[in-house]
C-alpha cells in the first residue's frame, strides 16, 4: 500500500486469484472522488485459440485458469458439440455435470476456507502478520482442517472422473474420453458424510457470524443491481444447461428464458484506459441501470428453488435472512451463497452418481467432423456464467474466438463495492487510515472471490506505453499506443 495527500494505492489486492490493484482517488477537500479496479495482466488466450481445432479448445482453454480448469474444458467442449452438431450420449453429460458439480466443491470451499475466513473468523481488523489461513489453522485447528479436506473432495471428484486434479484432458467435442468405474464411484460416495458435516457446521458457522453486530456491514458492496443465471424448465438452481433469466433487486423477473447462445445480443461491454478488463452490461439499459452481478448471489436470486432438498430448506432460511422483501444485494452475501451451492452440489453428485446411467461404457461419445460455422455455449462456473464462443472453418480450425468471463461481468459491480466502501470509511481530510480500513476495502472484492487470471482477452485494449531509458533511468525512446 502506498499512500499520498490526494491517492491511495493498494498493491496488489490480497487473497484473490490472480493480480489487481485498487486506487482511490480524493480530491482536494480530502473527500473521495473515485475508486478503481485494476487488472494490468494479460492473457490473451482468444488469439492464443485462433489457428488451433475445435477438438483442441477444452485443452487449451482449461490453461486459463488452474482453480478452475473444468469450467473452461466443459464450456468449450460443449460449444463444440454445436459445432460437430451432436447430442452427446446421456452419460457422457451425467459425467460432465458431475465434472462441475465437482468443480464448484473445491473452488467454493478455498474462497470461503482459505481466502475469505481470515476476515469473517478472525476480524477485519486483525493485524496484516495474523490475518491469514496460518492462522486460522493454527488458532482454529478443526475448522481449517475440515476446510481443507472438503475441498480435497472436490479435487477428488475431479480426479476420479477425469483422471487428474487439474488440466485433465477428459471432456473433448462430442463426450468424453473415459467411463466412471464402479469402485471410483463408491469411493466418492464414501466421501459425502463427512463432505456434509463439514458444510453443516460452516453454515451455522455463517449464518451465526450474520447474527452477530457488524458496524459497516450495510456499505461492503451493499446496492441494487440486475442478477443473471441459469435456470432449468422448472425454475430451479441450473449448471450445465439451462435457459438465462434476470432480475432486478427487487426480484421482479426483467428478462426469461433467454437462450445463452444469444448471449451478445443483450450483453455489451465498455473499455476504460485503466484496466485490461472490460465492463460488459446488460444492453437494454445501459451501464448505469443495466449494471449485473452473476456468481453464487446471483444464482440464488433468480433461481425458484434449487431442486434438492437440504439445500432447498437453506435457501428458505437464506432468503429470509438476507433480503425478506426481495433479492439479496450486499456483497457479503456470497459467502453465504456458495456454501448452499456447495450443499446442493454434493446433493446432486449424490444422485447421478447413484443413477446406473453413470456407470454405462459403451456411450461416450458423438463422433461427428465440423458440420456448423459457430459453436456458442455456456455453463455456470463458480464465479458465474461463462460463455465460450468459436468460429470454425469445415476443417475444424477455429478461425474466431470470444471469451466473456464471470470475473469481468462483476466488473462493474466491483468497482462500486469499492467506491462504496472507500466513501463510507475514507471520506474526511486529515482522517487516519489504520490498515484494517484498507483490508475491509479488499474484502469488498474478495466477496466476489474473482479470478483475474481469467479475466482479461483480447478484445480488450488499454494505453501500452513502453519506455526504453538507460542505466542510469533516463529516457532515451517512448513509445505508445492509443485506446
Amino acid at each position: 500500500m502506498t499512500e499520498s495527500r490526494r491517492e491511495i494505492v493498494i498493491d496488489p489486492v490480497t487473497r484473490v486469484e490472480g493480480h489487481a490493484r485498487i486506487s482511490i482517488m480524493f480530491n482536494e477537500h480530502g473527500r473521495v472522488e473515485d475508486a478503481r479496479l485494476h487488472v494490468a495482466e494479460f492473457r490473451g488466450f482468444e488469439a492464443i485459440c485462433t489457428g488451433r481445432l475445435i477438438w483442441e479448445m477444452p485443452r487449451i482453454t482449461s490453461r486459463i485458469c488452474g482453480v478452475c480448469p473444468v469450467s473452461h474444458a466443459v464450456t468449450s467442449a460443449k460449444a463444440g458439440d454445436e459445432i460437430l452438431a451432436v447430442t452427446i450420449p446421456r452419460t457422457a453429460e451425467q459425467l460432465r455435470r458431475i465434472l462441475v458439480l465437482g468443480q464448484w466443491i473445491q473452488s467454493h470451499a478455498m474462497s470461503f476456507f482459505h481466502l475469505s475466513s481470515p476476515d469473517l473468523l478472525l476480524g477485519f481488523d486483525q493485524p496484516a502478520e495474523s490475518r491469514d489461513f496460518f492462522t486460522v489453522m493454527r488458532d482454529n485447528e478443526e475448522f481449517a482442517r475440515r476446510g481443507i479436506r472438503l475441498r480435497k473432495y472436490g479435487q477428488e471428484v475431479i480426479s476420479r472422473l477425469a483422471g487428474k486434479r487439474i488440466h485433465a484432458d477428459f471432456v473433448i467435442p462430442g463426450g468424453v474420453r473415459s467411463a466412471l468405474s464402479e469402485q471410483n464411484r463408491d469411493i466418492l460416495l464414501d466421501g459425502l458424510p463427512e463432505a456434509h458435516s463439514t458444510i453443516r457446521m460452516a453454515l451455522d458457522f455463517m449464518k451465526a457470524w450474520l447474527e452477530s453486530p457488524h458496524d459497516s456491514f450495510d456499505i461492503m458492496g451493499s446496492f441494487p443491481s440486475l442478477s443473471i443465471g441459469m435456470i432449468n424448465e422448472h425454475e430451479e438452481l441450473e449448471y450445465y444447461d439451462g435457459t438465462l433469466r434476470i432480475t432486478d433487486a427487487a426480484g421482479n423477473i426483467v428478462a426469461d428464458r433467454i437462450d445463452p447462445r444469444t448471449y451478445r445480443d443483450f450483453i455489451a461491454e465498455e473499455n476504460e484506459s485503466w484496466s485490461y478488463m472490460r465492463f460488459p452490461y446488460y444492453q437494454p439499459l445501459g451501464p448505469t441501470r443495466g449494471m449485473y452481478r452473476v456468481g453464487p448471489l446471483a444464482r440464488l436470486n433468480v433461481c425458484a428453488r434449487t431442486g434438492t432438498p437440504r439445500a432447498d430448506a437453506e435457501l428458505t432460511e437464506y432468503r429470509q435472512r438476507t433480503a425478506p422483501q426481495g433479492t439479496a444485494q450486499n456483497s457479503l452475501y456470497y459467502h453465504y451463497a456458495r456454501l448452499i451451492e456447495i450443499l446442493f452440489a454434493l446433493e446432486r453428485i449424490e444422485q447421478l452418481l447413484t443413477d446406473p446411467e453413470t456407470l454405462r461404457s459403451d456411450t461416450l461419445r458423438s463422433r461427428a467432423f465440423s458440420n456448423r460455422p459457430q459453436g456458442v455455449a455456456a455453463t455456470e462456473a463458480p464465479r458465474g456464467t461463462l460463455f465460450h464462443n468459436f468460429s470454425a472453418g469445415s476443417d475444424g480450425v477455429v478461425n474466431r474466438t470470444d471469451l466473456l468471463i464471470a470475473t469481468a461481468q462483476n466488473n462493474l459491480a466491483m468497482n462500486r463495492g469499492i467506491r462504496q466502501i472507500a466513501t463510507h470509511l475514507l471520506d474526511g481530510p486529515g482522517q487516519e487510515l489504520p490498515e484494517s480500513l484498507l483490508n475491509m476495502i479488499e474484502a469488498g472484492i474478495r466477496s466476489y472471490d474473482p479470478c483475474f487470471s481469467c479475466a482479461t482477452h483480447a478484445l480488450g485494449r488499454m494505453p501500452l506505453r513502453v519506455d526504453y531509458r538507460d542505466q542510469n533511468g533516463a529516457l532515451l525512446r517512448s513509445f505508445a499506443r492509443k485506446t
